[in-house]
């Protein structure tokens, strides 16, 4: 069978992809007072869309012989056979080409030098490394995957500003944070999967019990995080209402998942902290654009002056 344009997008895993675009896309917002120039904005968002779908390919290729003996990945193109390693690390590699190609020559050599970094940490010292070193992998190589945020910050300033840096990192916290309770709730859920795979994720190798106090303690860190951006002025107070409606939400799961009413309940927990960071993103956006938009007068604030 010739591999079809659907093979190759599954190949991309789009579904977190897309999540992780999206993060970048706020972060570009977040970055300029009014609407972010059009061109870094997109040529930006293009160029960070195929670094992640490249770093999901490669993760993939790397990780075929694992896919196949876990039922959640058992159905992936290269596992499957639909896909050769070799059509998929060309893919990869012509996706990682264009992506530095766009980011380099037409947004800013900075975007293109700290993406090119994330999709290494994400497909090479995560996947070849950290995943099967410690059961800590998800933590570390938590920082490749956070960084979509400040990504899509530098596209569009380069990273001027007095406080660019230090609000662009604050997102990537966020982030950061959030990986270890999202992820660990599904790896409870997969775990016979892990441990046929020999994969060291934490309910493998310390237990379900265990793995349940480290999500609710990080859900904890993640809500005191999540109020740094309003502490530090980057955002106001309809951002704080929802971020605190959302870590009790977070919380109140993490807390029944310490003495769950079935097995699918940390799936449950999973699904949940997706719609979290959505949600939360999506205040962070409403809050810095939006809401200022709605404002009297607010509107001249988005028109050029002479």
């Amino acid at each position: 069978m010739r591999p079809t344009l659907r093979q190759y997008f599954d190949l991309t895993k789009p579904r977190v992809v897309a999540l992780i675009v999206f993060t970048a896309i706020v972060g570009m917002f977040l970055a300029v007072p009014g609407l972010p120039p059009l061109r870094e904005s997109v040529l930006g968002f293009l160029g960070i869309w195929l670094a992640a779908s490249s770093a999901a390919a490669i993760n993939q290729l790397l990780d075929s012989r694992i896919d196949a003996k876990m039922a959640r990945t058992s159905w992936r193109p290269i596992v499957a056979g639909q896909i050769t390693p070799a059509q998929a690390l060309v893919f990869a590699l012509a996706l990682a080409a264009l992506s530095m190609l766009i980011l380099f020559v037409w947004v800013n050599p900075l975007t293109a030098v700290l993406t090119f970094a994330s999709l290494i940490g994400y497909a090479v010292v995560y996947t070849v490394f950290l995943k099967r070193a410690t059961p800590q992998n998800i933590v570390i190589g938590g920082i490749a995957g956070a960084a979509p945020p400040l990504l899509g910050w530098a596209a569009v300033t380069n990273m001027r500003g007095e406080w660019a840096w230090a609000h662009a990192l604050l997102l990537v916290l966020i982030i950061f944070v959030w990986t270890p309770p999202h992820f660990w709730a599904l790896a409870i859920f997969r775990r016979a999967d892990y441990a046929r795979a020999m994969v060291p994720m934490l309910p493998v190798t310390h237990g379900v019990q265990y793995t349940r106090v480290q999500i609710l303690l990080y859900t904890i860190l993640l809500v005191v995080v999540t109020v740094l951006p309003w502490l530090a002025g980057m955002s106001g107070a309809f951002y704080l209402c929802g971020a605190l409606v959302l870590g009790v939400g977070f919380l109140w799961h993490a807390w029944k998942l310490m003495d769950p009413p079935d097995e699918l309940y940390a799936m449950k927990v999973f699904n949940y902290s997706i719609v979290y960071l959505m949600a939360l993103f999506a205040f962070l956006l409403v809050d810095h654009w939006l809401l200022p938009w709605l404002q009297p007068g607010a509107a001249m604030e988005f028109i050029p002056q002479r």
